[in-house]
């Protein structure tokens, strides 16, 4: 396995990610690993999305995770239209990179990464399939009493600037632009996989099930019973992703 580190460039902001090769005959099926909203909190036993990406990797994918703005060694501050470009770059990086089999770039997204990763494969044919993990079916629903938010996204470090947000209003609205269940039904007949888990705190199991009525065939559900949101680190949700990569990439 190959593994470089890459930085893109988007408004201007710096984007850190590593990019994994499985071998050294490209190009490979590839997979671009879109992260959540940042928690703050840190758990030292966690590898965190690069034992993820290394798994993955180990299956035969080139694989690419990377930080939005504001997450992370990224720079910039945390922006829903803002991640929106930064996953259109970073698509038009892969596409140019020879590890990458162009016609079989998969998304793979959790929770916030999800909705963004739904909403940009919507409108971007070259993604030829996303599997979408704790998705929200409308993300501007839980954005709830915005001035506190801030706050506490500046305390966990992803809000940098002390005049930032120029407009809360503006920042919302950006919200909205990454509603998964408005263009869930976009992304057919290119496959679509949906998992969640039964005791998710944060993103109500209902939401999976409102999205899979809402989306077009090929599509998957599939709950896992017991599990939260931190769907990364559940080992039978790793497993459906993974199992269903193989599938529909590799045949």
């Amino acid at each position: 396995m190959n593994k470089k580190d890459v930085i893109i460039t988007v408004d201007g902001i710096k984007l850190s990610g590593t990019l994994y090769t499985p071998g050294n005959q490209p190009p490979y099926p590839a997979v671009c690993i879109c992260h959540g909203i940042p928690s703050g909190t840190v758990d030292p036993g966690d590898g965190g999305y690069p034992v993820l990406a290394e798994r993955i990797c180990q299956e035969g994918f080139t694989t690419f995770i990377f930080n939005f703005r504001g997450a992370r060694n990224s720079g910039g501050n945390f922006d829903m239209r803002g991640w929106l470009r930064d996953l259109k770059a970073v698509i038009d990086y892969l596409a140019q990179q020879p590890e990458v089999a162009r016609e079989q770039l998969a998304l793979i997204g959790y929770s916030a990464g999800a909705a963004v990763s739904v909403c940009t494969a919507a409108k971007d044919k070259r993604i030829a399939a996303v599997a979408a993990c704790a998705c929200p079916a409308e993300l501007a629903s839980v954005m709830t009493n915005p001035p506190q938010l801030i706050q506490y996204f500046r305390s966990i470090g992803i809000v940098r600037d002390a005049d930032f947000p120029a407009s809360i209003e503006e920042w919302l609205a950006g919200f909205k632009e990454a509603t998964a269940i408005h263009d869930i039904g976009k992304i057919a007949p290119r496959p679509l996989l949906i998992v969640h888990g039964t005791q998710d705190d944060l993103v109500k199991v209902t939401d999976a099930q409102q999205l899979y009525n809402a989306a077009g065939e090929p599509k998957k559900l599939v709950l896992i019973e017991g599990a939260g949101h931190r769907l990364r680190r559940e080992e039978p949700a790793v497993q459906t992703v993974i199992d269903w990569l193989k599938a529909i990439l590799n045949n």
